[in-house]
């Protein structure tokens, strides 16, 4: 008897799955998924090859579970920090979120409180557990995608983040590398992870290069004026301070106006960074050393990850990273 050969399905009845052509075009699950549904970033190289080793095999799209597993509303559902709409990075995660929905044939709903319209599947931006919203959503009996991790009781089915750990890391030792000794960090009040994360870090790297703690804090969704109120108030007890780092989106172009009054010059005697990058840092005068979260991708990745565990390409509890970078500019490298 011949060996079976463990890329071509056998037996009576026997189909292909997406694990097989995955296998049958060198390909992983998820770019062969993305290529036979005509979408995500595919190479018309690889697509081909993938098309051609389903047809091979005669892989069928097994819709009748497909539709099982979800309610087939064809629509997923949207929840982010209501006070924050306006802000850059929300709204660019919103477009990502909103591109890849479309090209996956789903429309998007935007939810402002606990209560669910019909959906297949929902994801969350930033979710705080002391929020009740996320609270009432996190546990509602959907499939939920957060885009980075939830530090509540509930466990999301899906995870997106960033390694801001890392990101924060590399900033300060490149603003140490420009001869900041004594840095400050501009936090947020937020009980997001990422908020914490920037936190720990801060507090972590002073201890290991025997620096002095400058932590402030400022209230979530903070205005200009609050903020430069915190910069002023930093600035004044503690004047040695030589590299500010603002956690908040916005905020380091918020208070350079702040700095300027208190007789500082950003970029010469004072380092200025941002840990989200957005339009106002590249125009600020001077342009803003910033991280790159890449919103946009991170939202369309959200819906990626959620279709994939709604369709059972991929399993329940998966968490993927997303790569962000630093972007050095003038506030820190004149």
């Amino acid at each position: 008897m011949p060996a079976r050969n463990p890329r071509t399905p056998t037996g009576p009845g026997a189909s292909a799955t997406l694990a097989d052509v995955a296998r049958g075009a060198g390909v992983s699950k998820t770019t062969a998924s993305d290529a036979l549904r005509g979408h995500g970033r595919v190479s018309d190289a690889t697509r081909r090859a993938v098309l051609d080793t389903a047809r091979r095999l005669g892989y069928t799209p097994n819709r009748s579970a497909r539709s099982l597993r979800t309610s087939v509303t064809d629509t997923i559902a949207l929840h982010i920090p209501e006070f924050l709409t306006s802000a850059e990075y929300y709204m660019s995660f919103v477009f990502g979120v909103a591109e890849q929905a479309a090209r996956a044939g789903l429309n998007v709903t935007l939810v402002s409180s606990g209560r669910l319209p019909q959906a297949d599947g929902l994801i969350l931006c930033d979710p705080m557990p002391d929020n009740p919203v996320v609270d009432q959503l996190m546990t509602a009996g959907l499939p939920v995608v957060t885009a980075e991790r939830y530090g509540g009781d509930s466990r999301p089915t899906g995870v997106i983040w960033s390694d801001h750990e890392t990101s924060l890391t590399e900033l300060l030792d490149h603003l140490r590398a420009r001869g900041a000794r004594r840095p400050a960090l501009i936090a947020s009040d937020s009980a997001a992870d990422w908020a914490l994360t920037l936190q720990h870090t801060y507090d972590r790297w002073c201890a290991q290069h025997g620096v002095q703690r400058l932590l402030r804090k400022a209230p979530f969704g903070s205005s200009p004026e609050v903020l430069r109120g915190v910069v002023g108030e930093l600035l004044a007890e503690a004047p040695e301070t030589d590299a500010i780092v603002c956690a908040a989106d916005g905020a380091a172009a918020a208070v350079l106006p702040e700095i300027r009054s208190a007789g500082r010059v950003v970029g010469e005697d004072l380092l200025l960074a941002s840990c989200v990058d957005s339009l106002a840092m590249r125009t600020a005068e001077p342009p803003i050393t910033s991280i790159d979260l890449r919103p946009r991708h991170m939202g369309a990745e959200c819906v990626r990850l959620l279709c994939e565990i709604l369709a059972g390409e991929t399993p329940r509890g998966t968490t993927r990273t997303l790569a962000i970078d630093m972007i050095v500019r003038a506030s820190t490298d004149s």
